[in-house]
């Protein structure tokens, strides 16, 4: 009998101590929210991982969600995307051979969509499928700046930016790199 309460009584200090330390980092999570320097200024220095932890949730729902278009890409296509990109796109994303000067103190910055990657041939988001490049313009994402276009601009609109911006690493007809590097609307 003695050693049966010697074992539950070891159980309940666990349980105790358990609760106990449940509750302080709690509280110690709670007090460092509340009064800790969290990094919630553009110019801070992000959490460990916050990017990834972001990226993952939001390209497996992508992935889930992506759309194929419902037309191809022609000359017109691309006048009409232009016009939209210009308008709608080009302040914080910049246009062909003008970047954005702000964009880089932006947290995220606002990638700029005409400049050519690093390493490699790509340009902007042209190795995106349009369909990917469709959702971020229609839903958005959060904690970025970058705003639900999906009352904006029409399905059509959307879908015409997609396909210029996936287009971005090829040569543009006169008339759209016009459209593009004129002045502005």
């Amino acid at each position: 009998m003695a050693k049966s309460r010697a074992s539950g009584g070891g159980f309940g200090k666990f349980l105790l101590g358990f609760l106990v330390a449940i509750v302080l980092v709690a509280a110690g999570l709670a007090a460092y929210l509340k009064f800790g320097p969290l990094p919630v200024a553009v110019a801070d220095k992000p959490f460990p991982f916050e990017k990834a932890i972001v990226h993952l949730p939001l390209n497996a729902r992508i992935d889930r969600e992506m759309k194929t278009a419902p037309f191809g890409t022609s000359e017109d296509v691309f006048e009409a995307g232009a016009h939209v990109y210009k308008a709608e796109c080009a302040a914080c994303h910049g246009t062909p051979g003008h970047d954005v000067p702000f964009a880089k103190y932006m947290y995220p910055t606002a990638p700029q969509l005409w400049k050519k990657h690093a390493h490699g041939n790509v340009v902007g988001v042209s190795d995106d499928e349009p369909g990917e490049t469709y959702w971020k313009v229609a839903n958005g994402i959060r904690l970025t700046g970058m705003p639900s276009y999906r009352h904006v601009l029409s399905d059509t609109q959307m879908w015409q930016v997609s396909l210029l911006l996936k287009n971005a690493d090829q040569p543009l007809p006169d008339p759209v790199m016009g459209i593009l590097t004129g002045p502005k609307p």
